[in-house]
């Protein structure tokens, strides 16, 4: 099964955690997850993301700019997941702390167990 996850990877410490996140996803599970971040074209993300077996958005605010870029792809279905939603304090460029990115890994790994 190949997941892709697609981040925002915004400059702000919700922006780099859902990077850290995603990094710290395949280091556990090689072969399992595909990172991808939203800066590449929507053409880009697209030729990525067809062929996976699920799509999963990791957004570090509300502003959702993962998924208003995937507004432009043909990628229908995807889950969710918004960093500022799991308790996590926006605070510009503050450093992410390891325990945020537990947080967001537990959240992407309870997201597949719901299956």
């Amino acid at each position: 099964m190949t997941i892709v996850l697609v981040t925002c990877s915004g400059v702000s410490n919700t922006g780099k955690l859902t990077t850290q996140a995603a990094q710290t996803l395949m280091q556990r599970w090689p072969g399992r997850f595909i990172w991808t971040s939203v800066k590449k074209s929507a053409a880009s993300l697209d030729e990525e993301i067809r062929g996976s077996d699920e799509v999963i958005v990791i957004e570090g605010c509300r502003d959702c700019c993962a998924t208003k870029k995937l507004a432009g792809t043909n990628t229908g279905r995807y889950r969710h997941i918004i960093t500022t939603d799991l308790g996590i304090e926006k605070n510009g460029m503050a450093d992410v702390r390891f325990d945020e990115i537990e947080t967001v890994v537990k959240a992407v790994t309870g997201l597949l167990q719901e299956d």
